[in-house]
């Protein structure tokens, strides 16, 4: 309704107000009354009643319409207030990092109960060159970012294969936890860590390495597992947590499906591709991957898997050993020519077994790698006030020996053992292969040694070390080779009488060779059963000494020796104690091995036994400093010895240098034996003996006296682990001059050609001898 206003303007209510006021201003007429009957009144409509019910029909409209526009904004509010949003790209770097560190931690907590003891923070701390307990370590240890590359690579391909970040991350935490428990719990039972060879044993059925942690409980894996499994709960609680607060559903969203599964398929498949280059190379040297990992401070320590875990990461050092470059394929290796190779030396055995009258197991065989053992009296520059191995020294005068060409100067013990109980040489693999036992034994699908010529009646070999079994992992090799029983220092046979000389950390070489004399004893006393069914009761018996091992820090009491210098330069105090204290080592050595000699001797089981020093101590500064020593540091002593029943069986006596049927010495077998190389010693026991040889021997034979000793690269310093060194292998003729093989004869270069294919079909090859006798000894 309009109103006039005092200034003359006119205001209209709204519609509500104006039927209010229509309602109060206008009044309804009352209704006449006439006499008679009463009519009934006609309604009155009201003046404005059609405009009311158009006003209120027009605000219904508009009401209703304003409704029906405003509900959709309303539930679309709702909906909007429960969707999360996604979170940043930098959260999900944040958290890819520390997932993978995570990982990382938990794989070095399984292997820091042993050894160093090293935690996964010291693992970390080394990059910033804090070492244990706050001391300073060398700077640039970054074998942590290494790791952390590894498990990136792994954790990248969940991520895009599953495309769910969070689930990805659950997963990747979860498998890491698993692995870890069994890596520890492998480290309480074995003392080594999970080998790809493990892997790939379990996949075929079979336990493998980790037979003994399947089968057995640990002490401490309760333990163990219930710290990871509570560390694994809480990482898969922030993962649970994350996934409700992150928007993002998929972390990799395309419009269209099916592209991003294939881009997705393709960032997966480069990833997995980084890591195999990675892991097929890693432990080929000079390779990019090598060189790569090198830049980050890895440095193999080969001897001991769980060392070699705690200093450069558990993933590194399991991809190290996937695939070991071992030997170059020879350009003519085939089935066809492996048979003629075959051929060519049972011929020759045959020739050779003609005048052969005894078999290696009419007796008892004890190879002895004596620890460290060389006369340190033929070190150049270096001279002594007392003699300290008399008894060896004689003994070698009237007895097969002379000196051994080790690859080692400081270190590499097992690779001298593997050549010794193999017949293989270093010389001819690649120089990647810094350590057999750690890189090639465990994946060989054929491992022939030895040893194995005694298992023929039995399992009659055994293995002796008094010291830590998973050293150059020997538990697993010595099962592998076919020793029945593997004693180590923790064992009855050793623990129960193990002595130490005065201050030194090892047992001594008087309780290995009484170790020894018991199994002997033990044999003997079943002789009556061995013969009842037809078997002979010898056995070979494996013995790897400790007593002269590194370091050398004044241990003995009343030493007498004194070493100086002849070259005018007087040694430092340091390395005069060093000398003094091994050369009184190396004569208890040689009082025990008289003591040890005489015992055997006086049994009337034949026992013949091969001694040979492994490598000199990395103690002669003045003498390394000088390249021109190489072959002086690089020649241990050796001899092989018959005790008196062996003698009578064979029919022989002992002469100068050598022992021949015909009781006479000839100056050719003289000169043959005057220098050796441990893969020859079986081959040289076997003429020693007058025994019969496999072609395999056979060959060996040959080849020994075409090139009597031979050895990779040798350095003058401590034996390292991450190739063999650089440089031409060497060669010595029978008075230990080097022989240049380019200039060689065809025999012998056909000798060396064959030597490089009968080692690559043992271990790269395809195996073709194990089917054709090759390593067969005939007893008639």
């Amino acid at each position: 309704m309009k109103q006039w206003r005092d200034d003359g303007r006119i205001e209209m209510d709204s519609g509500s107000q104006m039927m209010a006021s229509m309602e109060s201003t206008v009044s309804m007429p009352e209704p006449v009354g006439f006499p008679g009957p009463t009519a009934i009144p006609r309604p009155l409509r009201h003046p404005f009643g059609g405009m009311r019910d158009r006003v209120r029909g027009h605000v219904r409209d508009r009401l209703s319409s304003s409704a029906r526009r405003l509900r959709p904004e309303r539930d679309k509010a709702s909906r909007a207030a429960h969707v999360r949003a996604p979170f940043p790209w930098w959260a999900y770097v944040i958290a890819f990092v520390l997932f993978a560190s995570a990982a990382v931690l938990m794989l070095q907590w399984s292997v820091m109960i042993a050894r160093s003891r090293t935690t996964p923070w010291e693992f970390v701390a080394k990059m910033f060159g804090i070492g244990p307990d706050g001391t300073t370590v060398q700077f640039g240890q970054f074998q942590f970012l290494l790791n952390l590359l590894v498990i990136g690579a792994v954790y990248a391909v969940l991520v895009f294969a599953i495309n769910r970040f969070w689930i990805a991350s659950g997963l990747m935490v979860t498998v890491a936890g698993v692995i870890a428990v069994l890596e520890r719990m492998k480290v309480l039972v074995r003392s080594e860590t999970i080998r790809p060879t493990d892997i790939t044993l379990m996949a075929s059925g079979g336990a493998g390495g980790m037979g003994d942690t399947v089968t057995n409980t640990p002490a401490g894996s309760v333990e163990a597992i219930v710290q990871m499994t509570v560390t694994v709960a809480v990482l898969l609680a922030v993962c649970v947590t994350a996934a409700v607060f992150d928007g993002r559903r998929s972390l990799i969203v395309t419009p269209r499906r099916f592209i991003g599964r294939v881009r997705r398929g393709l960032a997966a498949v480069i990833c997995a591709a980084m890591l195999v280059a990675f892991a097929a190379d890693l432990g080929t040297t000079g390779s990019w991957a090598n060189s790569f990992a090198a830049g980050f401070g890895d440095k193999a320590k080969l001897w001991d898997s769980i060392e070699d875990a705690q200093s450069n990461g558990v993933a590194v050092g399991f991809l190290r050993l996937t695939r070991p470059k071992v030997m170059d394929r020879p350009a003519n290796y085939s089935e066809a020519t492996m048979r003629k190779v075959a051929q060519r030396y049972a011929a020759q055995a045959a020739a050779i077994n003609r005048t052969r009258t005894t078999n290696l197991t009419d007796g008892t065989v004890v190879m002895i790698l004596s620890e460290s053992f060389s006369d340190p009296t033929r070190v150049p520059g270096i001279t002594l006030n007392d003699d300290p191995m008399p008894y060896i020294r004689s003994l070698k005068k009237t007895t097969t020996s002379g000196l051994m060409l080790s690859s080692g100067y400081g270190g590499g013990t097992a690779n001298l053992e593997f050549q010794a109980l193999t017949g293989l040489s270093m010389t001819n693999f690649d120089a990647s292969l810094s350590s057999p036992y750690q890189q090639l034994v465990p994946q060989m699908t054929w491992s022939p040694s030895f040893n194995q010529i005694w298992n023929a009646d039995g399992d009659t070999s055994q293995a002796v070390h008094p010291y830590n079994p998973a050293l150059y992992s020997r538990a697993t090799n010595y099962r592998k080779f076919g020793f029945a029983n593997f004693y180590s220092q923790n064992d009855p046979l050793i623990a129960d009488h193990a002595t130490r000389i005065d201050r030194s950390h090892y047992i001594s070489d008087e309780t290995s060779y009484d170790s020894v004399l018991k199994l002997i004893d033990a044999a003997s006393d079943s002789t009556s059963n061995h013969a009842a069914d037809g078997k002979s009761g010898s056995q070979f018996i494996q013995l790897v000494t400790m007593q002269n091992h590194m370091g050398y820090e004044n241990w003995y009491d009343h030493n007498q020796f004194t070493a100086s210098s002849t070259t005018g330069t007087p040694l430092s105090a340091d390395e005069r104690t060093h000398i003094d204290t091994y050369a009184k080592g190396m004569s208890y050595t040689d009082q025990y091995t008289k003591a040890f000699l005489s015992k055997l001797d006086a049994m009337s089981k034949p026992v013949t036994v091969i001694f040979y020093g492994d490598h000199l101590p990395s103690i002669y500064k003045h003498a390394s400093a000088d390249d021109r020593n190489s072959i002086p540091l690089h020649e241990t002593d050796y001899f092989i010895w018959s005790n008196r029943a062996a003698r009578e069986a064979t029919r022989k006596t002992e002469i100068a240098g050598v022992e021949h049927a015909d009781a006479s010495a000839s100056d050719s077998d003289a000169d043959e034996n005057a220098y050796t190389s441990p893969n020859y010693l079986m081959a040289q026991t076997a003429a020693h003996l007058n025994a019969r040889v496999s072609p395999y021997l056979a060959f060996l034979t040959a080849m020994h006296r075409a090139v009597p000793a031979m050895e990779p690269p040798v350095v003058n310093v401590t034996q390292g682990w991450t190739r063999i060194p650089e440089g031409t292998p060497l060669y010595l003729d029978a008075d230990g001059k080097q022989i240049d093989v380019s200039r060689a004869s065809a025999a012998t270069k056909r000798l060396l050609d064959d030597y490089r294919l009968i080692q690559y079909d043992i271990t790269a090859g395809d195996g073709y001898l194990r089917g054709l006798g090759f390593m067969d000894v005939p007893e008639q």
